[in-house]
């Protein structure tokens, strides 16, 4: 899937496949220190010495830290999009129940096995707008999973499935984040309660939205 890297938080683009190379062990390495020493002590100094790239050439392409760990969100949340994508393909759900045990599942399954998700998995805690500078990060997450919702749920992919899709992120934010403070591995009944939630608001959101439409 092609990188819809955030463009505030990107000097340059890798052009080349040496560039694109250093530039992904860039992203690597501060996944490792942000699993290992936490955000707050991550500095590019040491991303670039992990990475064994030259700290002018980390310069080249983040104007500083958080354009390092912006860019480090956006990466994850193309490989989640990715992940759910390739499951709805193959399992095609036609319902919202379906849609919200794929995305649920995938984000534990990157929650528990992607080096540094657990700590920026699309944005930083406390960061509103790692992903976009015009956008909070839950709002950047929901434009993007709108159309897989939409196309999937009979409604149409507009504003108003937009804002359902953002209050079911915040909910989701939550509990999920309380399943992972509660067992490293994530809390099966917290997971399971979170799917009941999503289920519960979202399978009444859609059926609203839909009658409604039937009716004009």
């Amino acid at each position: 899937m092609n990188q819809d890297r955030n463009s505030g938080s990107l000097r340059r683009q890798p052009v080349q496949k040496r560039s694109a190379e250093r530039f992904e062990r860039l992203l690597d390495a501060c996944a490792e220190l942000l699993d290992e020493v936490g955000y707050a002590a991550v500095t590019t100094k040491e991303v670039a010495r992990r990475a064994e790239v030259p700290i002018g050439t980390l310069y080249q392409f983040f104007s500083d830290r958080e354009g390092l760990i912006g860019a480090l969100a956006a990466r994850n949340l193309e490989a989640f999009l990715e992940r759910v994508a390739v499951r709805l393909e193959r399992e095609k759900p036609d319902d919202v129940p379906g849609v919200v045990e794929v995305a649920v599942e995938e984000y534990v399954a990157m929650r528990r096995t992607v080096t540094g998700f657990g700590v920026v998995d699309f944005g930083a805690v406390g960061r509103d707008h790692t992903l976009d500078p015009a956008l909070d990060n839950n709002t950047a997450v929901a434009g993007r999973l709108r159309s897989l919702i939409g196309s999937r749920s009979g409604v149409q992919d507009d504003a108003e499935l937009g804002i359902a899709i953002r209050v079911a992120l915040e909910c989701a934010d939550g509990v999920l984040r309380l399943a992972f403070r509660t067992d490293p591995q994530g809390d099966p009944q917290l997971i399971a309660e979170c799917k009941r939630v999503l289920n519960s608001y979202l399978n009444d959101r859609v059926r609203s939205l839909a009658t409604r439409r039937e009716a004009h």
